[in-house]
């Protein structure tokens, strides 16, 4: 283990040493809608047990990953359920280890979750939320001290024999875990640690290119997510007089711009620069729900607001969940006034946000 980088809690890379070394077949799945921490995370563990491990390894995505992180997905093997549906469960069903990144519980996996729980193989967790399902797992790893589940790869990574420094991983894994820990970390605007920055410098020193990943993460995008974002940031934005920012995507806002899974995916921090925004909420209509992204300023609990009042939960200042019709509203065009109601009486049970000219 390296001395000082995992939490004192977390034991057992000899076991993972060791449950890595009895698998062939290897499977790794991660949420639904999956971010840049769930793919670079899971990119990255493929490729280290393909390449240093000579183990036979898929990663599975419930649904479509963004074309925006396609230079990493063409360099490993790769499913999506919702696509190749028997594929999938076959290849969980076939594994003799079955590993969870970037997710608390199996069931965010959706409809392969009955798969999963229904398989003997070994089971693995590697995760950075809260309240992780340990029962499910043989080997847990979960800690929400790291910025990200690559963070946390990473130091396990290193702890492992013959992995003596980041230059010891094959270039896809660095790439994948610096892109995963950028993307979860909005670029080390949040949920950044010492050892966030001793990551950065590690994968850096053993050739990572980070200009070129900046370019690809955000200097890549299509023409219709920029003006998208212009147009809901001018129609869309919503401010409550407590300080909640929230945008309602509907599906025909989704179908004006021609927009694609995944880039809406920041839009959510953006309200946070406003001086007297300290909670913001991005809601996307999908079928018979809205997807829900919520970030917060510190001390104001996002998971909180997120478990309370939209079945869901994550970080502290970053969480997300489901608000549902007509189960939780009459209907859709009730959302507004749903966050608005559960927003104000969350917000005003806190102290008022000082802004940075007040304090001085």
């Amino acid at each position: 283990m390296i001395e000082g980088k995992l939490p004192e809690s977390i034991v057992g890379t000899d076991v993972l040493d060791a449950m890595f070394s009895a698998a062939y077949r290897v499977c790794i799945l991660v949420h639904s809608h999956p971010d840049g921490d769930a793919i670079g995370s899971s990119t990255a563990l493929c490729s280290y047990l393909r390449d240093v491990r000579g183990k036979e390894c898929t990663v599975i995505f419930p649904d479509s990953p963004s074309s925006v992180y396609g230079f990493l997905l063409g360099k490993v093997p790769t499913v999506t359920a919702s696509v190749e549906p028997l594929r999938a469960r076959n290849l969980v069903q076939s594994a003799d280890l079955l590993v969870c990144m970037d997710m608390n519980s199996a069931s965010r996996a959706d409809g392969l979750y009955e798969t999963f729980a229904a398989s003997t193989a070994s089971k693995l967790l590697i995760d950075h939320h809260q309240n992780p399902d340990e029962a499910s797992f043989d080997l847990v790893f979960s800690t929400v001290s790291t910025s990200s589940a690559s963070e946390l790869l990473y130091w396990l990574l290193l702890s492992l024999p013959g992995v003596r420094s980041a230059s010891s991983l094959p270039l896809l894994c660095a790439e994948s875990l610096l892109t995963g820990m950028t993307c979860d970390t909005n670029n080390f605007a949040n949920s950044v640690f010492p050892s966030t920055f001793e990551m950065a410098s590690g994968l850096l020193a053993a050739g990572v290119d980070r200009d070129a990943v900046l370019l690809k993460l955000y200097g890549s995008y299509r023409e219709n997510r920029v003006r998208a974002m212009g147009g809901f940031l001018s129609e869309k934005l919503k401010i409550t007089p407590d300080g909640a920012a929230y945008m309602v995507i509907m599906r025909e806002d989704w179908e004006r711009y021609s927009l694609e899974e995944g880039e809406t995916e920041a839009f959510v921090n953006i309200p946070l620069s406003i001086a007297r925004v300290r909670m913001s909420l991005f809601l996307r209509e999908d079928d018979g729900f809205f997807r829900v992204s919520v970030r917060s300023r510190k001390g104001v609990s996002a998971s909180t607001l997120a478990r309370d009042s939209f079945h869901g939960g994550g970080h502290e200042n970053a969480a997300g969940g489901k608000l549902f019709f007509p189960a939780d509203i009459p209907s859709r065009t009730e959302a507004e006034a749903y966050i608005e109601e559960v927003t104000a009486r969350f917000l005003q049970t806190m102290a008022p946000l000082r802004t940075q000219t007040e304090t001085i």
